[in-house]
């Protein structure tokens, strides 16, 4: 694997860590009764951090309900994976 990847690789994976921390940090503030991240700053961190937010939702069972989050980020989901199989046959295979 190029060097390059591998650096890219890092950073999407630091992103995910972040845009699931943002989820749990959301979720313990939703115990506490606290101030609340807003629903479309999370939904725009969960397509930059799509696994992060999915791993957000299921580990944390945050927004697990709302229909956005539901069926939206799995969309977003497919939508990426269909984009980065693309992306790998046209410039990386």
């Amino acid at each position: 694997m190029d060097k390059t990847w591998l650096v890219l690789l890092c950073v999407y994976g630091l992103v995910n860590l972040i845009v699931f921390g943002m989820y749990a940090a959301d979720k313990a503030k939703a115990k506490k009764g606290a101030w609340r991240t807003p629903e479309v700053r999370l939904m725009t961190a969960g397509a930059i951090g799509i696994i992060g937010a999915l791993l957000g939702m299921v580990v944390c069972h945050h927004k697990t309900k709302k229909p956005l989050f539901a069926v939206g980020l799995p969309m977003i989901f497919f939508v990426e994976a269909a984009l980065a199989v693309v992306v790998y046959l046209k410039f990386i295979r």
